[in-house]
């Protein structure tokens, strides 16, 4: 089996159907996961379970004995005592069973990637390049799995909010495993005769890794502001207050520390960053339309800037009603749905040639 997939028989076909269909899986849960993750933390979800058990994790609270245990250990922190002071048994009750979820899906995650793959693998049906790959993915799933708890710790020792670093760390790295799936389950689902499809153009191909890079470096943005709650700051638009940058976007000394730690700063930035994303998306649909594409592809780049400016609409939007839940995580999946479509289309002008 080699790594171009130029099957030519009926079973290899089915092969090549079947791990593509196993990682477009994988890449779906890990979607719902960052749905679950942006909700848990839009709800001040993620600092109710303060034990970080694998195994015995899965097991939730029973009884109202457990759930005493439970809260009981959830007051000895300080989100409880600092922000929660009034909360009963029945208002962690809401707030647990997010971060429960998002923490067994998580490791339901991780079976369904570990349970094929060895079955693949035993099989035969995956070479050394194709193992190399997978469990390079794996890692990287384990990894997040630690950072996801290394976030959550940094919110349980004076301050009840997680490290934005931490947390923009782990925002990057759910973001890598999805565009990772996605182009290797791409790459196992493309039909043979898709690379003649396409014009070469060399110009295409380092413009839609540009996309790919602008919308990731705008994502991690967001997840600074989240971090720092700094969507919650001046809730106007297009201006901040009466003002296009606030004098409180220099208040930190020394001035450069604003650009990382200053909310203010950093959702200026994310703003003015979006304008210059949808600019570039632009620019990449009107220089590829002169060009010989196949039309999945050409579709592609259509719902790429329809994406892009129904996700700047969708961030304007979510400013101005001061993060409601609902329109903060569609704004998070819908920034997960713009990059997944430039890994697409990445993807495509990749095979140009080959």
């Amino acid at each position: 089996m080699d790594n171009n997939f130029k099957y030519e028989t009926h079973s290899d076909q089915r092969v090549r159907r079947q791990i593509g269909t196993w990682l477009l899986i994988g890449y779906s849960m890990v979607f719902i996961m960052l749905i679950l993750g942006g909700t848990t933390r839009l709800t001040q979800s993620g600092l109710s379970i303060v034990e970080w058990n694998v195994i015995m994790g899965i097991v939730p609270p029973l009884d109202d004995s457990d759930w005493n245990s439970a809260f009981e250990k959830y007051k000895q922190f300080p989100e409880y005592n600092i922000l929660n002071k009034t909360m009963t048994v029945e208002d962690f009750k809401e707030i647990f069973w997010w971060e429960y979820v998002h923490r067994i899906w998580g490791r339901l995650i991780g079976l369904v990637f570990i349970i094929p793959f060895t079955i693949f693998f035993l099989q035969k049906k995956l070479n050394a390049h194709w193992v190399r790959r997978l469990a390079g993915v794996f890692l990287i799933g384990a990894f997040q799995g630690f950072v996801g708890w290394y976030m959550v710790k940094s919110g349980l020792i004076d301050n009840p909010h997680v490290s934005h670093y931490r947390l923009t760390l782990h925002l990057f790295l759910a973001f890598s495993i999805c565009g990772l799936l996605l182009w290797f389950a791409t790459e196992w689902l493309s039909e043979n005769d898709f690379r003649k499809t396409i014009f070469a153009n060399t110009f295409v191909r380092k413009f839609s890794t540009t996309v790919v890079i602008l919308i990731l470096i705008q994502t991690m943005l967001g997840g600074l502001v989240a971090g720092l709650k700094a969507g919650y700051m001046f809730n106007t638009y297009p201006k901040m207050g009466v003002d296009w940058l606030p004098e409180a976007a220099w208040m930190m000394e020394p001035r450069w520390i604003n650009f990382l730690e200053n909310g203010v700063m950093i959702q200026f930035i994310h703003r003015t960053m979006a304008l210059a994303v949808l600019a570039a998306i632009f620019v990449f649909w009107l220089k590829t339309r002169v060009l010989e594409l196949s039309s999945r592809v050409r579709m592609d780049i259509r719902l790429l800037v329809i994406m892009a400016i129904a996700q700047v609409a969708l961030g304007i939007v979510t400013i101005l009603f001061s993060v409601p839940v609902l329109l903060g995580v569609a704004h998070q999946a819908g920034a997960l749905v713009l990059f997944s479509l430039a890994v697409r289309i990445r993807f495509s002008v990749s095979q140009i040639g080959n």
